[in-house]
């Protein structure tokens, strides 16, 4: 039987012998199967990894083969709590004796190092907070606030407290008390009658009825300050920036902190101390306006003009009376 061996007829018959694959369209319910295997072995492999987790922490919690509670015998965690409860006692110790030492030197009577304080400090009364004092003479509900506050501050100056506590000194020298430190000391009698017409007995709203008001000016307490270097220290008062008709009356006469009131030998010892004090009161004082009043003190190595404390050896003020 003849072949046919022509190039077309091999070209055909390798045409008949090639099939071309036939692919056949899949449903939407055969897809959605093959994506929910696909998850489902994802999610298999997760739980596998979260069980994992969760018997290491249990294993690393406690070990029941090796008897380990977090990674350690009952022997190694004994060794640690020794370890650190020395450390600890040791550094305790250490800081308790470093407390003692300092402890042991220092007085609680007397303060070991004074050179940063040893300058007076000034201040006023009332004080309510502020050094800013407004009312009108009419109004009693304006300046009641001050009086009180006046009242409560010179109650332990009554001269009948002082009598029963304090005792009489002679003016114009220190009162110095020797003895030990921890011995109790005397102290002079400052009685409330010394300031007159601030005293509060005649006038009880020292002069703020009247629109003449008083205003209290005390020293702050310096462990044996002498101030004055033996020179009575006084008080002397001016209005700043503005001109004023304004008369200042200063109580005691001369306005002097007299030099027996010092010094001061603290809180333990000196328990019955009263601070000496200088009342100022002012008359034809101008209405309706804010009024700066300066006050100083003045004596021998008593610095009144530093400029980054105005409240060292001076204190200044506002006075405003309404109509």
């Amino acid at each position: 039987m003849a072949m046919n061996s022509t190039p077309g007829g091999e070209v055909e018959h390798l045409k008949n012998d090639v099939q071309m694959p036939i692919v056949m369209p899949r449903g939407k319910g055969e897809g959605n199967a093959e994506k929910e295997g696909v998850t489902n072995v994802a999610g298999d492999k997760r739980g596998k990894k979260s069980d994992e987790r969760m018997r290491e922490i249990k294993s690393f919690l406690w070990n029941p083969e090796k008897k380990e509670f977090m990674g350690r015998t009952s022997k190694s965690w004994s060794l640690i709590l020794l370890f650190y409860v020395c450390l600890y006692s040791f550094l305790a110790g250490m800081f308790s004796l470093c407390m003692y030492g300092m402890l042991s030197t220092l007085s609680p009577y007397t303060p070991t190092y004074r050179d940063r304080v040893n300058n007076p400090g000034m201040m006023i009364r009332p004080y309510l907070g502020g050094v800013s004092i407004r009312f009108k003479p009419t109004v009693e509900a304006t300046w009641s606030q001050y009086v009180q506050n006046l009242q409560a501050f010179l109650a332990p100056y009554n001269d009948s407290i002082q009598a029963m506590k304090n005792i009489p000194c002679s003016p114009g020298q220190y009162f110095m008390q020797d003895g030990d430190e921890s011995e109790e000391r005397l102290a002079c009698q400052f009685n409330r009658a010394l300031l007159k017409n601030c005293s509060g007995i005649e006038d009880p709203t020292f002069g703020y009825s009247i629109g003449k008001p008083c205003i209290l000016l005390k020293m702050n307490r310096i462990i044996g300050y002498l101030p004055g270097l033996g020179t009575t220290p006084y008080v002397t008062c001016e209005i700043l920036k503005v001109e004023s008709n304004a008369t200042f009356h200063f109580y005691p006469d001369d306005g002097t902190f007299d030099l027996m009131y010092f010094p001061y030998y603290g809180k333990l010892t000196h328990v019955n101390y009263s601070t000496p004090l200088v009342a100022m009161q002012y008359e034809n004082m101008e209405s309706n306006s804010k009024v700066n009043i300066q006050c100083k003190i003045h004596g021998p190595g008593i610095k009144n003009d530093i400029f980054q404390d105005k409240f060292s050896g001076r204190v200044s003020f506002n006075l405003n009376i309404d109509e």
